[in-house]
């Protein structure tokens, strides 16, 4: 019998790479404000002073506000240029979707620290604003992917079929390609929001006086009587994005089987 050093491999990585993020919640619940084992015991009190501070609020309040611009703008961007990159084949379409995709693979701080020079270039000064169309720029490529996978599979005879009956192409669109691919639209939206809403980089550099949720978790880790209330917000949104995550998935595979 061979040795499964492909599973021990597989094992061993997933230790690595997931044992650091299982820490996090465990050492929210930790009595002591040091981050060491033994532990001295178990509380909730860090979760229970989260919703005592102002300034944790409006951060949270001005991610939730990124983050749902962002998808809404992405997905809309995202579903008609994944309809053309599916549908139509024109000069340069290769080009435009390696276009689309570069912000995978450009660095982020690079990304970040050019934007902030276009836009106070533009008079545009660090806000929520600048921070939403960075946003979006990082987020379309998940967007367009997402759509693509969506429309890859969608049976173009649905479409002529309308068109014979003498439905127009946005009466087309609307009422027979849209919620077909309706389940690839949520799936876009709920990775969009989280890519937004988790995203460090670009809204250190473009939100100003207006931190979002990971900026506002950064100042704060940087003084150690804070890190239990930085280690349960972080358990918190780590939660939150798993779930994001999981629900966008299984509306991705909805879309796929619809189509």
């Amino acid at each position: 019998m061979r040795f499964p050093w492909l599973l021990v491999y597989a094992i061993a990585y997933l230790v690595f790479l997931y044992l650091p993020v299982l820490l996090l919640p465990l050492f929210s619940f930790n009595d002591g404000t040091i981050v060491a084992f033994p532990m001295k015991g178990f509380t909730l009190k860090w979760y229970a002073q989260l919703g005592a501070q102002d300034t944790l609020l409006q951060a949270m309040v001005n991610s939730l506000i990124v983050g749902s611009v962002t998808a809404l703008a992405a997905t809309s961007l995202g579903l008609f240029a994944a309809r053309a990159y599916v549908r139509y084949r024109f000069k340069g379409r290769e080009l435009s979707e390696g276009l689309v995709m570069l912000p995978l693979v450009i660095p982020g701080i690079i990304v970040a620290s050019s934007m902030l020079v276009l836009f106070i270039a533009l008079g545009l000064k660090p806000s929520l604003t600048t921070v939403i169309l960075g946003h979006v720029f990082v987020a379309l490529p998940f967007a367009v992917s997402i759509m693509k996978s969506a429309f890859d599979d969608f049976d173009q005879s649905l479409e002529e079929a309308a068109f014979d009956l003498g439905e127009s192409v946005i009466g087309t669109f609307r009422r027979v390609t849209l919620p077909i691919v309706a389940p690839g639209i949520v799936a876009s939206l709920l990775v969009t929001f989280t890519v937004s809403f988790d995203e460090f980089v670009l809204a250190f550099f473009l939100s100003g006086n207006q931190p979002t949720l990971p900026v506002y978790i950064w100042s704060q880790i940087r003084f150690p009587a804070k890190l239990p209330n930085t280690l349960a917000l972080g358990s918190l949104l780590l939660l939150a994005s798993v779930v994001l995550l999981l629900i966008a998935e299984y509306f991705r595979r909805r879309s796929n089987k619809s189509a």
